[in-house]
């Protein structure tokens, strides 16, 4: 006598597993939700700064941002500052862009500040001295 067990169809209901997948898939979606939401929470790095002025120089550099983004070691600086944040060149730079030789320590600043709130989402206002 042997100790096989007789092959017939199984019971299993055939749409149980595809549900077991769904939900797995959607346990493992809002995991991946979460752990962006905490990540994103914290303000932007100097180093995180570092590294996408650096890419955007290059976009500059090569040309992407137009000719007049090349004119001048300025016009290359505003471009790049708006290639960063739009948002906050607008706000810091909008209206008085960098002029050839200027050196603004408390715009930059500013400047600096307003990424590091945007990251978190939190409206800024800057009072312009």
């Amino acid at each position: 006598m042997s100790s096989r067990r007789p092959s017939h169809p199984s019971h299993r209901n055939p749409r149980r597993f595809p549900s077991a997948c769904y939900l797995l898939v959607l346990t493992l979606a809002l995991l991946v939700v979460s752990a962006a939401a905490k990540s994103s929470r914290r303000p932007i790095s100097d180093n995180e700064i570092r590294q996408k002025k650096e890419a955007c120089y290059t976009d500059v550099e090569n040309g992407l941002w137009g000719w007049v983004c090349r004119y001048s070691p300025t016009e290359k600086e505003n471009c790049v500052l708006r290639c960063l944040s739009p948002e906050c060149y607008d706000l810091i730079y909008g209206g008085d862009p960098l002029e050839e030789g200027e050196l603004d320590y408390v715009r930059s600043q500013e400047y600096k500040y307003c990424m590091h709130k945007l990251k978190d989402h939190i409206v800024v206002k800057v009072v312009k001295s």
